[in-house]
């Protein structure tokens, strides 16, 4: 339905979209709306929403709304519960009732309230399936996943589930409920290593010779069949993932994104892994600081199943402080430091945890501590250089000892995965070239990420040392010369920064290597050591041409990976 829009800068809707799971503020399917504002009490706005959406709901006869909000530093967001059949009513519902509370706001007379009533009631008639609501309420009480995609709708997942088209939904007492089941689900999410994450615990999962299924920001894959490429970091890749009926058991990426515009997939996970939190993507949804992106994090929480586990970093302090609020059961710490005092206090209660000994991975189950194997057996710790990987081993360990994995298990697939393109492409993929030259490739996109790159190459040992580096342009000024600046503090001989065309959002070309360069210069870099590339393969020919043996490049290759590793082969 077309609504009306009013253009103020005092009050401005920033999103309003359908909530499929549990989200940030609650665990409710329905809508949410983002507004933001200036120039206006607060207390005086919310009242009239309230006002003008509970008189909007008694006009259509919602039946039994419930209704919500959560304040941010210039804004609310606005809830409304829903059932599954009601999504796309939820969020007409919520935007006319904003049109009118803004009009109150701003003195403009509105238009025709009638039409507007009329045109949601029509809304909720039409998207009504009651054959969707009771299949839904079905499967909660045989405690099994319930999932909707545009045109499938499925009960269980993976080789426990049962598909049907929308329109063609048996009733629940039709269906036999004796092969539905859930399989195993892990949700791994956290500023960075969610990605590493999710290959390496596919990796244990292959050891145990499972059909493993994983979802990521690359690629949605199930064994070695990629399902389809992209950013499949959201619920709808899980729910692509889990009605496959060959998976074993999924380990599902769960960006930050896909938590604030849709709520989570499943509600019944084994496991869940926060791998750390740090300062990226920020101003978004309402999500200012970084208090609320760790309660965005933590979200996964919810969607653990009655004895689920939740893995956890003792080394990152936002995470730390977090659980020290919000305390949360069956947890798993891990640290890269068995004296790390929240590692001691686990094992004085007898909890499990990770954490590294004497060269090192060991879990202790609550009474004893199990020796996995040696961190130089494990190949993308690079002998322990890469500590952030040492970190995303602990933490797969973590959620694979949950899941019932045994302790060969997870000891052959950390020996068997490889920092390479092939098992874990754009993470700390090494190229060793002609006249002993070596290539870091890795997808670094935000200062905390960019610290655990840097800091495994400050460890390796170089002839001279090359940096490539671009970034998006939906960063601020201050974020992406951060990540000039983390670059610069492995004293590089040259630097490479690369336009990233398709990554501007909103940018002008050429803006963010400006930026970049400046940052470069204050660090100490002198104009000639730094060159400006029109796009990452075409920086990566540059610096090779130049560079000698036993150098090193650290090459952040954000966009034209596949044709940057492509190239590298050829050398």
């Amino acid at each position: 339905m077309d609504i009306p829009e009013l253009d103020s800068k005092r009050l401005v809707v920033d999103s309003c979209r359908r909530l499929t799971g549990p989200s940030l503020v609650w665990d409710h399917t329905g809508a949410i709306l983002d507004v933001m504002f200036e120039d206006m009490d607060p207390e005086v706005l919310l009242e009239c929403w309230f006002r003008q959406v509970n008189a909007l709901l008694d006009k259509v006869q919602w039946p039994d709304p419930i209704l919500t909000h959560r304040s941010f530093e210039n804004g609310f967001n606005l809830l409304l519960a829903a059932p599954i059949d009601q999504l796309y009513s939820a969020v007409s519902v919520l935007e006319t009732a904003w049109y009118f509370c803004a009009c109150e706001l701003l003195e403009v007379t509105p238009e025709a309230e009638d039409s507007l009533v009329q045109a949601i009631i029509e809304e909720m008639r039409s998207e009504k399936n009651d054959a969707l609501v009771a299949l839904q309420w079905a499967a909660g009480e045989h405690g099994v996943d319930f999932l909707v995609d545009d045109d499938i709708v499925f009960v269980g997942h993976g080789n426990g589930s049962c598909c049907y088209k929308i329109d063609q939904l048996p009733k629940p007492e039709q269906i036999d409920w004796t092969p539905v089941h859930n399989i195993p689900v892990a949700l791994v999410t956290g500023t960075n290593g969610k990605s590493t994450s999710v290959r390496l615990l596919d990796a244990i999962a292959r050891a145990a010779q499972q059909v493993s299924g994983i979802t990521s920001t690359d690629f949605v894959r199930v064994g070695d069949e990629i399902l389809d490429q992209g950013d499949y970091s959201g619920p709808g890749g899980a729910r692509l993932l889990l009605r496959g009926p060959r998976l074993e058991v999924a380990f599902l990426e769960v960006a930050r994104g896909g938590i604030l515009r849709r709520g989570l997939a499943v509600r019944h996970a084994r496991a869940a892994l926060v791998t750390n939190v740090a300062n990226d993507h920020l101003g978004q949804y309402g999500v200012n600081t970084l208090a609320a992106l760790a309660a965005t994090k933590f979200v996964v929480s919810k969607g653990l199943a009655e004895h689920g586990v939740l893995v956890v970093n003792a080394d990152d302090a936002g995470i730390v402080d977090y659980l020290a609020h919000n305390p949360q059961p069956n947890l798993c710490w891990f640290s890269l430091d068995k004296a790390n005092p929240v590692i001691q206090q686990q094992i004085a209660r007898q909890g499990c945890c990770c954490f590294t000994e004497d060269g090192a991975i060991v879990r202790f189950d609550g009474r004893h501590p199990v020796r996995i194997c040696d961190i130089d057996a494990v190949p993308m710790t690079l002998n322990g250089a890469a500590r952030h990987n040492v970190q995303n081993a602990l933490g797969a360990v973590g959620v694979a000892s949950a899941m019932g994995y045994t302790d060969t298990q997870i000891s052959t697939g950390l020996k068997r995965f490889r920092s390479n393109e092939s098992d874990n492409p754009g993470r700390m993929n090494i190229f060793e070239l002609k006249n002993s030259v070596r290539v870091i490739v890795d997808f670094a996109h935000n200062a905390h990420g960019v610290a655990a790159v840097v800091d495994t190459a400050r460890r390796m040992p170089a002839g001279r040392k090359w940096a490539l580096f671009g970034s998006a342009g939906d960063r601020s000024d201050a974020e992406i010369a951060a990540i000039a600046e983390g670059v610069c503090s492995i004293e590089p001989d040259q630097v490479v920064i690369t336009e990233l065309e398709s990554y501007l959002r909103g940018r002008e070309l050429g803006e963010v290597s400006e930026i970049m360069r400046r940052a470069c210069l204050e660090q100490g870099l002198a104009e000639n050591q730094i060159h400006i590339a029109d796009s990452p393969l075409a920086g990566v020919r540059y610096a090779l041409e130049q560079m000698q043996a036993d150098d090193l490049g650290l090459f952040l290759v954000l966009s034209e990976r596949d044709q940057v590793v492509d190239y590298l082969n050829s050398l």
